[in-house]
């Protein structure tokens, strides 16, 4: 409902939006400009000039839900884009990362799981 998770992916808009800009604008950039459906389920996120505001663009099955995180102190960190793949998607980890203000370059993931098969004999 008005959730984000890990159950969404998340698309980055490539540059800096108008903040007045609303649910009808936003829509237009993803059909134009990405040449994606808004309406797949996906969130797509847009940052203001001054990455001080986020905007989130999400398909609720029978409507638009629009985010809005305006920070007190700082900036959003972007992270670095792959000019090649052409699409900047975002995994649920970094997105999460981003909204909550951590520092991307110097979050590291440590392999404490190993999945090793059990074998059972019948």
């Amino acid at each position: 409902m008005f959730e984000l998770g890990d159950n969404f992916r998340y698309f980055l808009c490539r540059y800096p939006i108008r903040f007045g800009s609303g649910i009808d604008r936003l829509y237009h950039i993803v059909v134009s400009e990405a040449h994606m459906s808004p309406m797949d389920g996906d969130a797509f996120v847009f940052f203001s000039k001054d990455r001080k505001q986020v905007k989130i663009l999400r398909w609720d099955m029978d409507g638009f839900l629009l985010y809005q995180k305006r920070l007190a102190k700082g900036r959003f960190e972007l992270p670095d884009f792959n000019e090649e793949t052409g699409c900047f998607e975002l995994s649920w980890d970094k997105f999460y990362f981003l909204i909550r203000g951590i520092d991307l370059k110097a979050v590291k993931y440590h392999n404490r799981f190993v999945y090793k098969p059990i074998r059972t004999t019948l």
